[in-house]
């Protein structure tokens, strides 16, 4: 057995203690993140029985922040966002500025530096992506006007995060921290101003490649990789564009890791193909994000409980009440409904990844103390277990308040909710149109070629990648006999003639022709004219032997067809030559 196990080691604990107290938290009605915490704190150094190797556990979880990240950007969605502008642009700014302004207090309390208050504030003023879809999933609210604003709100959160990740490490040493060599890249000698106005630069133009080279380069190397029919190349080179992007904004840029997968996602979710990039590379996102978690929950020591009980308690109140009466009275003052305030309040009640990132970012930085990162920890680990309460405790508000005053509870705010229904129904409706003409084009393949009703929906997919479009008018000949086969012909509409030696066969919308070349690798055996306009899709040699070898099943059916076809043409053959003799 190999000695050095120790990526196996943790890797494989790691997944195991999550597992089974990911579980015992969902029987608890509880978020499987809270386990998944709970398992890292059983693995660290802080407490007895299996110690994880904490430095590979380290770099896991920044593989889990890259792909975090990259999930983020893959789902972002500007014109979601731009619906609910008024509501998460200045609430979700709003309530970052005014919870940062409550750490920076907490940690005047507590004799801490402005730059360890920037840190806890910022940390504690983000909530956590996975628990609020989580309990918005659970209380069916993820597409209502409610939910779209709470993702808008996050993703406003998370924007702002990603700058703070950028801007930290530039202004740690004026907060009182170290300067950071390894993301600022030489520039901390540069006066302050001028290393803000460099590190910016770099971001826009990051940002700037990201967003009009991006778009160009990456659907076409999407949609050329899809081609190929190699499910497994196909995710490989989504997590190659994800991580490769990650790493080089940071090498090239000396942005963030997080920036850099975000664009990376951001870019990749303008092509055609981004459901199924999603669909490929959650798994491993899934995976990836568990071990972020496990891995803070390894840097969490649990004596923190007892030695500063009013600090954890402090940093809880920030959380659940600080964070929530600010939701609400900023919901309120921007005239929308006081539901929509309560259930902000209520989901929003938490913390979680991008917390964790700040926190350990700020101690690196030598910002925060081991402590504040701790605090952090204990808030996030218990607002998240407290939230399913929290919830049904302003869901119990909303009762009273709309039993009290049901005027006011009818009519305050119901001008901004219809104006930003209609938004969001807008925005619904082309996502379903979207949908709609996507489903037609798959529904308008199987009518006109059952033949295809034979593959799953992936390989259709990849047959309107392989298919190239082609027309015909009357006369024209589409193939003729003795050229080298190249190209199988399916007719979308129209019709031709297949002139063989004993006659003329006409085929129609759903038929094809070509294929016996292709299965052969002989010449063509007869002519093809175009009888009426037609509209072809064409299946060039390549691309016919490719998609056949991964379904072998399709091929030998188009094989039994050509060969039924070559036998009535030489029974045909036999019956002309039969009746000649007569």
């Amino acid at each position: 057995m190999h000695q050095e196990v120790g990526l196996i080691a943790t890797v494989a604990v790691s997944f195991v203690f999550a597992a089974i107290l990911g579980y015992g938290a969902d029987r608890l009605r509880l978020p499987p993140l809270v386990g998944y915490l709970m398992a890292g704190i059983l693995m660290g150094p802080f407490t007895p029985g299996f110690v994880a190797d904490t430095a590979l556990a380290g770099q896991l979880a920044e593989m889990g922040v890259i792909l975090l990240m990259f999930g983020v950007g893959l789902h972002f969605s500007a014109s979601d966002l731009l619906a609910v502008r008024g509501i998460a642009v200045p609430g979700a700014i709003g309530r970052i500025i005014l919870a940062t302004l409550l750490g920076i207090g907490l940690c005047k309390l507590w004799g801490w530096s402005l730059g360890a208050g920037i840190v806890l504030g910022l940390s504690l003023s983000v909530a956590s992506t996975v628990v609020l879809l989580k309990a918005l999933e659970e209380r069916n609210l993820v597409n209502a006007a409610s939910g779209r604003v709470a993702v808008g709100w996050l993703i406003v959160e998370d924007l702002v995060m990603v700058l703070a990740l950028v801007l930290l490490p530039a202004l740690a040493e004026l907060l009182g921290g170290n300067a950071s060599t390894t993301t600022n890249h030489g520039l901390g000698d540069l006066p302050l101003a001028l290393t803000i106005g460099l590190t910016l630069l770099k971001v826009v133009a990051f940002a700037a490649m990201a967003i009009f080279l991006g778009p160009r380069i990456v659907p076409w190397l999407l949609t050329m990789i899809a081609r190929t029919g190699s499910r497994e190349l196909f995710t490989l080179t989504v997590l190659a564009i994800a991580l490769g992007i990650a790493f080089g904004s940071a090498a090239i840029f000396g942005v963030s890791f997080a920036l850099g997968a975000f664009f990376a996602g951001v870019v990749m979710s303008e092509s055609q193909l981004s459901h199924r990039a999603a669909a490929d590379s959650l798994p491993l996102q899934n995976a990836f994000s568990v071990l972020f978690f496990v891995s803070v929950g390894m840097l969490f020591d649990p004596s923190i409980l007892v030695r500063q009980p009013l600090a954890v308690i402090g940093a809880l109140a920030l959380v659940i009440l600080g964070k929530g009466i600010i939701t609400f009275l900023i919901v309120i003052l921007l005239r929308y409904p006081i539901s929509m305030g309560l259930t902000l309040a209520g989901g929003l009640a938490q913390i979680g990844e991008f917390s964790f990132i700040l926190a350990g970012l700020g101690v690196s930085l030598g910002l925060l103390p081991h402590e504040g990162q701790d605090l952090i920890l204990a808030a996030a680990i218990l607002s998240i277990t407290l939230n399913p309460i929290v919830i049904f405790a302003t869901d119990g508000l909303k009762k009273y308040i709309h039993l009290t005053w049901p005027s006011l509870w009818e009519s305050y705010g119901r001008s901004n909710q219809k104006a930003l229904g209609k938004e969001l129904e807008k925005i619904r409706a082309l996502g379903e149109e979207r949908e709609r003409q996507h489903q037609l084009k798959m529904q308008q393949l199987i009518e006109t070629f059952p033949l295809f009703s034979e593959v799953d929906e992936d390989a259709q997919e990849e047959l309107l990648l392989l298919f190239k479009a082609k027309s015909a008018p009357p006369g024209e000949r589409v193939i003729r006999r003795g050229d080298r086969g190249d190209s199988m012909y399916f007719i979308s509409s129209g019709a031709v003639e297949v002139r063989l030696a004993s006659g003329a066969i006409r085929l129609e919308p759903g038929a094809f022709f070509g294929e016996m070349a292709l299965l052969t690798g002989g010449r063509r055996t007869a002519d093809v004219i175009a009888v009426d306009f037609c509209q072809f899709e064409v299946l060039e040699r390549r691309d016919f032997n490719m998609f056949m070898s991964h379904h072998p099943h399709l091929r030998a059916a188009v094989s039994e067809m050509a060969q039924q076809r070559t036998e009535m043409n030489v029974l045909r053959q036999q019956r002309e030559k039969s009746m000649d003799l007569s």
